[in-house]
């Protein structure tokens, strides 16, 4: 697709939860060229479509006793045929021309001059659009994947192989949500399919080779290692990226990430481009979990929760009188969502799902959409220093600035926190989204200790040390009865999250 600078999200489980996503300093560029408008499971088992034609074992005679530099020759040597470039097009139609001033020229060209009926007019224009990417054998009957972004919203696939070979490919299936997808030709025999590995048997500083189409150079080799894990580049809920060092660039996207064994082990997907050494690349084991789907069905079905969470830190770890920083905070329930019917509340810290561990935020919104629709799992919770279980019905997940009014005179009890707070009248709350309870925030001041919890103008607080807030003054009072610190639950249109603010020392 497009090298266009990913938007940094802010993750949510079922909605837009704030501050939840690491934002990484500078752009994340899409590996598709050129630039142009277009949950995870265990590995022990291969989910790929089809069975494998041909497959690099790590105990292959070839590789035994080799040294790494070695090895990679002979491993890219044996992956090459199973790499393909992806060549995709699209028509575009460029509007007409129209003349700014039509009356203005009629006057020095008559009634048929350009832009008049009969006279020399634009006509619309189509024109192709190419862009390149690559793509990877799964399976001796055709399936190939690659990069949702390398097949968004074109007209036509074109695969290339090792040996010159080239067939048109259909669209089997996408996932933009982890930026995966599933492409098939037909009538083709002798495909070497690639094997897939276990990407969470990886670790910081394994050897990796990358094979793809840079730039239209095809079948270019690079290694390099895994520089880390579970990357969060700010691009979804169900970031888990591998970061590599290994030369990735623009034409690169959806090529495969082999170990020393040859097995694939991610799938190369997002670059920064101010760095020549970090890239990022799906896990395999994420895409096993969903290419059943994408083949069976075109599509993902995931399940849902019916809350949105952020991170525990330590100020809010402190706040929820945990022992440690551990766990999914729920910021916001869907009313009448599973966790809502099975009594999950505002406040719980999530710590188990099922059978699954809960020691990050970000691991699940993973897991929660790997689970089958309409399963019962038992949900652990942290409830006023309490642990308390609950069985929960998991559902389907559904594809899916402001102005401030004039001011009051602001209470003193919010200046101890560095911001301004006005009452939230019915008027204001329509425009910003929210429901018409709460303190609103007015005014915030630069590098205050709201600013700096992430707090900003527009936002509204609805509870203060877990007690509601109807109003400025209540809101006031509160923060006067406050310590140090104040546990606030801010909304922002459809969002809430929890934030911990210092008191001006």
């Amino acid at each position: 697709m497009a090298s266009a600078g990913l938007k940094v999200a802010i993750g949510t489980v079922a909605g837009g939860v704030l501050g939840a996503a690491l934002a990484l300093s500078g752009s994340l560029t899409r590996l598709g060229v050129p630039a142009r408008a277009t949950a995870p499971a265990p590995a022990s088992e291969a989910a790929a479509p089809g069975p494998s034609a041909r497959a690099l074992a790590a105990d292959d005679p070839a590789l035994l006793g080799q040294e790494p530099h070695s090895r990679f020759a002979i491993l890219a040597e044996k992956a090459a045929p199973g790499v393909v470039n992806v060549h995709t097009s699209k028509t575009v139609t460029q509007a007409p021309f129209e003349l700014p001033f039509p009356d203005l020229f009629r006057q020095f060209f008559g009634q048929g001059g350009p832009g008049a009926p009969g006279g020399s007019q634009q006509q619309p224009r189509s024109f192709t659009v190419p862009s390149l990417g690559t793509g990877f054998v799964i399976s001796d009957d055709g399936y190939i994947v690659t990069n949702n972004h390398v097949v968004a919203d074109v007209d036509e696939v074109q695969v290339t192989f090792a040996d010159g070979r080239q067939a048109k490919a259909t669209i089997v299936g996408q996932d933009p949500k982890t930026d995966i997808a599933l492409i098939r030709v037909e009538g083709l025999t002798g495909l070497t399919a690639l094997p897939l590995g276990n990407s969470d048997a990886i670790l910081p500083g394994d050897w990796v080779v990358a094979i793809g189409n840079p730039f239209g150079l095809d079948h270019t080799v690079t290694v390099g290692i895994v520089s880390a894990k579970g990357r969060d580049i700010g691009q979804g809920p169900y970031d888990d990226y591998i970061q590599t060092d290994a030369a990735i660039n623009p034409g690169n996207s959806g090529g495969p990430l082999l170990d020393i064994a040859g097995n694939v082990i991610g799938i190369n997907s997002a670059i920064n481009p101010q760095a020549n050494t970090i890239g990022f690349a799906v896990p395999i084991n994420m895409a096993k979990a969903i290419l059943p789907q994408l083949r069976d069905n075109g599509s993902v079905t995931r399940g849902w929760l019916g809350v949105a969470v952020q991170p525990i830190t330590p100020e809010l770890a402190d706040a929820f009188k945990l022992d440690k920083n551990e766990g999914a905070l729920v910021a916001q329930v869907t009313p009448g969502g599973p966790a809502d019917s099975a009594g999950i509340k505002r406040g719980d810290v999530i710590v188990r799902f099922g059978d699954e561990k809960i020691t990050k935020m970000r691991q699940l919104p993973a897991i929660v959409s790997s689970t089958p629709v309409d399963k019962q799992i038992e949900v652990e919770v942290i409830r006023e220093g309490r642990h308390e279980t609950m069985n929960v019905k998991v559902g389907k997940l559904a594809e899916e600035p402001t102005q401030v009014a004039s001011r009051q005179s602001a209470p003193s009890g919010s200046r101890a926190f560095g911001m301004h707070v006005e009452d939230l009248t019915p008027a204001i709350a329509q425009r910003l989204g929210v429901e018409d309870e709460g303190a609103l925030v007015a005014e915030v001041e630069p590098d205050g200790p709201a600013a700096r919890a992430g707090i900003r103008p527009g936002d509204v607080v609805v509870e203060a040390d877990r007690k509601p807030i109807k109003s400025a003054a209540e809101l006031a009072k509160a923060l006067d009865a406050s310590g140090s610190r104040a546990l606030l639950l801010v909304r922002r249109g459809d969002s809430s999250v929890y934030v911990a603010v210092e008191r001006r020392s």
